[in-house]
């Protein structure tokens, strides 16, 4: 068996830098993070275990408001990669919290060019995924905002001159240029300006995939099972006919599930530690040392 890594995968330098301000943080002060920083179990235990809490985003009555007496300020909270709304971050402040960002910036740019498109009189719409943070983020200081997830919340749009387009960061850039496509044809007296910002690292990993499905029988996946990115890479296997495996930890792999003779390709989601790659490819690489001894016992 062989394992073949794709040249693009794992942790990107969002949620790598989001982890890094989130301990630096709890160093200096009490810290509760509003959500999950990244949907990854492995990291939410890790943040976990040097101290750093998870409360709602959405009500800020259910963290208790401490003052750091030692240096005279409110309790600090942080927002997660995936970003927040104006009026969330606006909302924190006034319960007399200490409001720190954790947003990526990629997801940042999308917040701008959100604003940017509504600014010159565009109607706000947002490909993505319904009920993501990210996409909730993106959407709550624009009340008329709509979420086109699939073909069929086209007709969801009400009648404008102008909309103006952009995407959830960790969208399949194909995916959201088809519905961009769609909601043209649907509306061919309207103008539609779509501003890409499905982020660059999304996209590495997505043709670094399709890469590995060309060479591979099969791919493991591994990311958190609430990851929208890690989703994807595994949406996009099983759409290309190609077995996918999707999990969160080298400990959920099962020799069965490969032939000696298997070319099996190995991807991660962007919250995934490059720790826990390397214990998967480690993992993938005994099963295979295992399969080989088998067959050497067996003639």
């Amino acid at each position: 068996m062989k394992v073949i890594l794709a040249e693009h995968l794992g942790i990107c330098f969002g949620v790598r830098d989001a982890i890094a301000q989130a301990e630096q943080l709890a160093t200096e002060a009490p810290l509760t993070i509003l959500g999950q920083l990244v949907h990854n179990p492995i990291v939410r235990e890790r943040l976990r275990v040097n101290g750093i809490h998870e409360g709602s985003l959405d009500v800020p009555g259910s963290i208790r408001l401490r003052q750091d007496t030692a240096r005279q300020a409110p309790h600090r909270v942080m927002i997660t990669a995936h970003g927040a709304s104006d009026q969330k971050r606006e909302m924190w402040r006034r319960a007399g919290f200490d409001v720190v960002g954790g947003t990526c910036p990629l997801v940042q740019h999308a917040h701008g060019q959100l604003k940017r498109l509504v600014s010159y009189g565009f109607f706000p719409v947002v490909i993505g995924k319904h009920d993501h943070v990210e996409v909730r983020g993106l959407t709550e200081d624009f009340s008329e905002a709509v979420v086109i997830e699939i073909s069929s919340d086209i007709p969801n749009l009400p009648a404008r001159d102008r909309y103006g387009v952009i995407s959830q960061t960790t969208q399949p850039i194909d995916s959201v240029r088809a519905l961009v496509k769609e909601i043209q044809e649907q509306h061919p007296d309207s103008e539609v300006r779509f501003i890409d910002t499905v982020c660059r690292p999304t996209k590495d990993r997505q043709l670094a995939l399709r890469k590995l499905i060309s060479v591979c029988d099969a791919i493991v996946v591994v990311g958190g099972h609430q990851s929208n990115n890690t989703r994807q890479l595994v949406e996009t296997c099983l759409a290309a006919g190609k077995p996918a495996f999707h999990i969160e930890c080298a400990d959920e792999l099962k020799s069965h599930w490969f032939t000696q003779n298997d070319d099996v390709g190995l991807t991660a989601g962007t919250s995934t530690l490059s720790e826990t790659v390397e214990a998967v490819r480690q993992r993938l690489e005994e099963i295979s040392r295992n399969q080989t001894n088998q067959k050497q016992q067996r003639s």
